[in-house]
């Protein structure tokens, strides 16, 4: 497979070396000289100077070809018009980078349309993700979005009494756009089909809009789960993240944030999270945020020592769970040593999302679920597949399940009656067992 990677920054090179290893081809692109000879030093790799703004440059490192360009640069606007070049010349697939929040929200403009690239990474977005997962107990939570961000795939434990136990799936309240898609007990991992029921202390996946995703608690949990009250110290990207991540749950959250122009930022875009002016690195200021008194104290300053530092005093406080962002590998083994229960690097969320992206055919990125047993898939329904002749349901469809469809305007979580169409993206939720079978539904035969 052929990648281009514009950027050779700490980001562009550590993708570039996870490529390499799995003998993927690779260009490197940067302005600098001294950063691609770097490169060189450490990988096998191709590598052009110039911007990556510049058709010519683009050209000269072979995008035309290349079956995915990503566009990781320190620069949102170098990353949007270099992926959105990258696209136009012929990559199969393009990814641009981005750090301004607002670039993700689609809802008062969607650059990644308007760019036309395929896809936009945060990884400060991804590390808050992965940070929500080591704080989310049973209850529902994001934990993937697909298709432009317009589909959610969120996880909900049933409780002992809910409404919905022993009910086949077919004859549930479930609001419309909302779909039940993997049951998950103790001893195994299904798709869910209409016939299927569920049972006190099963996890289900349900997979909608998070507007429709909150409406369907009520029938899984007739209990107010308890209210977890979480401290982020530092309102950087991803403490800004994290914070929206949990303020639409069942968290308290305060933040902690040492600059005053960013606690006005933060403020006016975090309405459900209250923001205090201090600095956690002081033991006083910790102590008056009530550190102590929290169910979760998250360290995510933009400095790995001042992180361990606020984790170690949040700990002697009387927190009962830790956690850190800590980017330095070396720093790995001692943070246990040190009682900070989870750390997250940015650099851990690399491998998964690129080598999800690395994929040939019609399969455009992959995303496991469930400890393995299932995966999302992204999938572009190609001219002649299978999967294209037929409505829903009169399709032979063991152990998979078509959970949302991007078509032009619009993505939305198909029914029954609905037929996969040439160009259109669809979100795919496949058991492990299944693969070869669902893929072949995504082959043209002609």
């Amino acid at each position: 497979m052929n990648v281009v990677i514009l950027g050779a920054g700490t980001v562009g090179t550590s993708i570039a070396q996870l490529l390499c290893s799995n003998q993927q081809d690779v260009c490197v692109v940067d302005v600098s000289r001294a950063a691609l000879d770097s490169v060189e030093e450490q990988l096998d790799v191709q590598t052009v100077v110039g911007s990556a703004c510049d058709a010519i440059t683009l050209f000269q490192a072979g995008v035309q070809s290349a079956d995915l360009c990503l566009c990781v640069t320190s620069e949102d606007e170098i990353n949007l018009v270099g992926a959105s070049l990258a696209k136009a010349m012929g990559a199969r697939r393009s990814v641009a980078r981005i750090f301004n929040p607002a670039i993700r929200d689609t809802s008062t403009f969607d650059y990644r349309r308007h760019f036309g690239i395929d896809r936009l990474l945060s990884l400060e977005y991804l590390t808050a993700v992965e940070l929500g997962r080591g704080i989310r107990k049973q209850g529902l939570f994001a934990i993937e979005s697909f298709a432009r961000g317009g589909v959610e795939v969120q996880e909900v434990a049933v409780e002992p009494g809910s409404r919905a136990i022993g009910v086949p799936l077919r004859e549930l309240d479930m609001p419309p756009g909302v779909r039940i898609g993997l049951i998950s007990s103790e001893t195994r991992t299904t798709i869910a089909g209409a016939d299927d029921t569920i049972e006190a202390g099963d996890h289900v996946t349900l997979i909608g809009s998070r507007e429709r995703l909150q409406d369907v608690k009520r029938l899984l949990q007739h209990r107010t789960p308890p209210v977890l009250n979480v401290v982020i110290a530092g309102g950087g990207a991803i403490g800004f993240h994290l914070a929206r991540l949990l303020q639409s749950g069942r968290f308290k959250v305060l933040l902690m944030e040492a600059d005053g122009d960013r606690c006005r930022y933060l403020a006016d875009r975090l309405d459900q999270t209250t923001i205090l002016h201090a600095d956690a690195t002081r033991q006083t200021e910790m102590e008056e945020a009530r550190v102590g008194r929290a169910d979760v104290f998250v360290a995510a300053t933009g400095h790995d020592e001042d992180n361990i530092v606020c984790g170690v005093e949040a700990r002697e406080l009387g927190c009962s769970r830790i956690m850190s962002v800590v980017r330095r590998p070396d720093y790995a083994n001692v943070l246990e040593r040190l009682g900070i229960d989870v750390a997250v690097s940015p650099r851990e969320v690399i491998p998964r999302q690129v080598l999800g992206m690395v994929e040939t055919g019609p399969r455009l990125d992959r995303t496991i679920l469930s400890g393995g047993e299932a995966e999302v898939w992204e999938m572009e329904v190609l001219p002649g597949a299978p999967i294209t002749r037929a409505p829903l349901k009169e399709l032979q469809l063991p152990h998979i399940l078509i959970a949302a469809i991007e078509r032009e305007e619009f993505v939305r979580v198909p029914g029954a009656d609905d037929q996969l169409q040439t160009g259109d993206t669809a979100v795919v939720l496949v058991q492990v067992a299944s693969r070869a079978e669902a893929m072949e539904l995504f082959i043209p035969t002609n």
